[in-house]
């Protein structure tokens, strides 16, 4: 089954309601999967490129502005990250690295983070270097919930969530591709000193 809710809906009322769904998404899942080829994965997103995110979420789509009570959701789930109940498999894009949310600034902030996360023993984190070869055509962003009852995707006009097992099967077989692609351990770490180096460069030239 595949269900569709346009962000409007599902925004109405701004971006904190939606934010406690998530929250009770993450809770409730044990073992869970991203795939995240331009951003920051939003379980390891830094305050303030969380806030230029829903900043930008609310002028797109025109809902009421309660960024900061979104943001502070957005912090609270990232708790899973350290209650030792749950583990996150995630592969980020190395483009995720460079797209420029916020500045140098937060993007510099934002890349020390996941250099700090990295070793955490609830987290798997591959970085899919722009040059590596994948056995598969190139594919949208999408989380796999619920211990893989529900893969989720964010699309510019709605979100849609999958629960048929067969559609499962095949978000599973993407991202076994995809993670069999990511770079892990030390060679992830110097893609994001690489990433952390060119903020850094790019702040002391401003």
């Amino acid at each position: 089954m595949t269900s569709s809710v346009p962000w409007t809906d599902r925004l109405s009322t701004g971006t904190e309601a939606t934010q406690d769904d998530v929250v009770r998404w993450y809770q409730s899942t044990r073992e869970g999967k991203a795939y995240v080829p331009t951003m920051i994965w939003g379980t390891l997103q830094t305050n303030a490129y969380a806030t230029v995110i829903l900043g930008q979420v609310v002028d797109f789509l025109g809902i009421p502005s309660d960024v900061p009570a979104g943001v502070a959701k957005r912090m609270h789930r990232q708790q899973v990250l350290y209650d030792d109940e749950h583990h996150y498999d995630v592969v980020l894009g190395e483009q995720a690295l460079y797209t420029n949310i916020g500045g140098p600034e937060v993007m510099r902030e934002q890349i020390e983070r996941l250099l700090r996360e990295i070793g955490l023993a609830s987290l798997t984190l591959g970085i899919l270097p722009s040059t590596a070869r994948v056995d598969l055509f190139p594919v949208h962003a999408f989380n796999i919930y619920g211990d893989g009852d529900r893969a989720h995707v964010e699309l510019v006009s709605s979100s849609v969530d999958i629960t048929e097992h067969s559609e499962l099967d095949l978000y599973n077989k993407a991202f076994a591709a995809l993670s069999s692609a990511a770079s892990y351990g030390d060679a992830a770490e110097e893609l994001l000193k690489k990433a952390h180096s060119f903020w850094t460069n790019t702040l002391l030239q401003q």
